[in-house]
Parts: structure tokens; sequence; C-alpha cells
């Protein structure tokens, strides 16, 4: 248990030396994380409380970021907005790039027939824009939390097969592979025992770089009136609500747009900092 505990520490401590930038937006990260789950704390009101004596006021000392057009202070509905935002674009990029890869492992190895269909419906995935493709799906399935997430996870299933595909076709080819497979290993066993395993640095990439986007697609989908329904807080129904009004406030635009921005801008450093880490051929030397 302390050695790996080390190992771990001690990765951390080169990764920050080699890839600063990544490592303060990391830290950023897990910040945000932390507030999407600590948010009921650390909120100072309740994001559903509306005040109509407080309607579209701007930024003050009882309300730091003002109040939206009933009255419910932006500060507590940011808060748990990333609460939301993280839930729907952490749950819909594993369940897409999990399926993704698993997809894209047994494509590989068993080749083929499969292989061949498989390819030709990613490139008809790939083919849709991945907005178009979510406001579609959300559109047909109706609006729920589970929809969001299902129809954003769908825009990322194409994309990890694709990736991970190539991985696994390299690794299929490595002599211990078809050792194995001399050896009388079985396909499952040679999937998951030594196909899969050599996949695992990219899928974690595609994992952290695929949230900035969840995070768009998420605040698209509210701010056009296909994602979470109100009144439940999100970074894009902020954005939509704001729109709605004929005299637009300021403050109502620039805080939720600002945290969606920040929020991608840390999972997209992190995703590109450990890209170089975990890629022999970006980074030179092992880490």
């Amino acid at each position: 248990m302390r050695k790996p505990l080390e190992m771990s520490l001690k990765w951390l401590r080169t990764f920050g030396r080699r890839y600063p930038l990544s490592a303060y937006w990391g830290i950023v990260a897990v910040l945000i994380i932390l507030l999407g789950i600590f948010a009921p704390l650390v909120s100072p009101d309740d994001p559903l409380k509306p005040n109509v004596l407080s309607r579209a006021h701007g930024p003050s000392w009882q309300h730091w970021l003002g109040t939206d057009f009933i009255g419910r202070d932006m500060l507590s509905r940011i808060i748990h907005g990333t609460t939301w935002s993280l839930f729907v674009a952490v749950t819909s990029v594993l369940l897409g790039t999990t399926f993704g890869a698993v997809w894209a492992v047994a494509s590989a190895f068993f080749g083929g027939t499969f292989d061949l269909l498989g390819e030709r419906l990613v490139e008809v995935l790939l083919s849709f824009p991945p907005i178009l493709l979510a406001l579609l799906l959300a559109s047909a399935l109706g609006a729920s939390t589970w929809t969001v997430i299902l129809s954003i996870a769908a825009t990322r299933v194409a994309y990890g097969t694709r990736i991970i595909r190539s991985q696994a076709l390299t690794v299929k080819e490595i002599p211990y592979v078809e050792a194995a497979r001399s050896l009388g290993s079985s396909s499952w066993r040679i999937i998951f025992h030594h196909i899969a395993p050599q996949c695992v640095g990219i899928y974690l990439i595609l994992i952290t770089t695929s949230l900035g986007i969840a995070i768009v697609l998420e605040a698209t989908l509210g701010f056009l009136g296909a994602g979470i329904p109100p009144p439940t807080p999100t970074w894009g129904n902020m954005l939509g609500d704001a729109s709605s009004m004929l005299i637009p406030k300021w403050h109502l635009v620039v805080f939720p747009g600002a945290a969606i921005v920040i929020t991608v801008l840390a999972f997209n450093q992190l995703g590109d900092g450990l890209r170089d880490a975990l890629d022999p051929r970006l980074r030179g030397t092992n880490i």
C-alpha cells in the first residue's frame, strides 16, 4: 500500500515539474470538482428560492454575482450548476467512451465483417456534428437528465472507437500477443490480459479531453431548451434564460459564461498534459 502511494506522489511531482501549466489547470479542475460535490455546503442561498423584490439586480454585497429575472441568487445557481454540469459531463463521457473502447478492442481483435460493419457505422456517426447529433437525440427522446446524458454519450462513442481501435490494432500485432495465442490462450483472455491494458492510457486521455466537449454540449442543449428541464440550475439554462429577456443584464451572461470557459479550459489543459505524459512518442522518456 505504501509503495503505490509513494510512486503516485512521485509521478505527480514529476508531472508538475514537466508540465506546470497542465498541473496548474489540473488543480483548478480538482477545485471545480470539489465545488460541485460540496455545493449544498458552500452555496450561500437556495438556488431555487425566488425573491420578487430583488429581480435582475446586479452584483452587490448581499448577492455577490447578482440575481436572475425572478430574484434567485446567481452565485448559488452557478455553484449548483457546477454539480449538474459535471454530473452530466462525467457520466456521459464515461458511458460513451467506455462503450466505444469495448467496441474498438473487439472490432480490432476479431476483424472481418464485424470490423467492416462497425467502421461503417462509426463513419456515419462521425458525419454528424456532435451538437447536431446530441440535439436530434435529445429532441427525439424528450427532456430529462438521462436523455441529455445518453445524447451526449452517443457523440463520444465514435471518437472513442476510432482512436482506441488504432491502438488495439497496433498491440494486436505485437509478438507477445502472437505468443499467447500460440500457447492456447482464449480470445477473451488475450483481449482482457494483453490488448485492453495497453489501451488504458489512451482511454484516460480521451476521458479527460472529452469532459470539456461534454460540458459545452450540455450548456448548448440547455441554451437551446433541449437540456435538463427547469428549474434545475445548469449553466446552459442560465444563458438561455438570459437570452429570453427583452433587455438582458450583463451579469446573467458573463458569470455563467465564465464558469463554462474556466471549466472547459481546465479539463482541456489537463487532458493535453496527460496526453504528453502518457504517450511515449510525445514525451520521449518515461515520466
